[in-house]
């Protein structure tokens, strides 16, 4: 039996990505969350929005280009990857669960330019890959408390 574990998303990015190295190994890790919206009708008929928010993390030379282009609070991304799943005791015994994209590929959405955005994945090739341009929303762990942070 085949199996599929593939995630993709467009978004808003919440605040400026965070960099780190890891403890083990010493490889550069990226993260920050990504808003996307969706459009409903309420049972009265009522036109409602829902955004949710994405952990989307990022590693090696993904990370690297990611630092390289800018890439920052308020852009418009396209992220592709797989879903991943981790847990940690806190610093109160307190058993905590994440569930995060693990970023395989990505793509700065916005204005057309000749040629079209580059996608860029984790071997930092890039390609000139035309994905829809536009898209919604975006944040990074934890949640904002207000509405002051939201990026639209």
């Amino acid at each position: 039996m085949a199996y599929l574990n593939k995630v993709m998303l467009i978004g808003n990015i919440g605040k400026d990505p965070e960099f780190r190295m890891s403890q083990t190994g010493g490889r550069k890790r990226v993260s920050f969350s990504l808003a996307t919206s969706r459009r409903y009708r309420d049972n009265n008929g009522e036109q409602k929005e829902q955004t949710d928010w994405h952990n989307i993390v990022g590693w090696g030379k993904t990370a690297d280009i990611i630092e390289q282009l800018g890439v920052h609070k308020g852009m418009s991304l396209y992220v592709e990857g797989s879903l991943t799943n981790r847990s940690w005791t806190d610093q109160n015994g307190q058993k905590r669960y994440a569930t995060e994209v693990s970023m395989d590929t990505f793509q700065l959405l916005g204005p057309r330019t000749q040629g079209g955005n580059p996608t860029y994945n984790q071997s930092g090739a890039s390609s000139n890959y035309n994905q829809p341009q536009g898209g919604a929303p975006a944040y990074d762990a934890p949640m904002p408390e207000g509405d002051d942070d939201l990026p639209f």
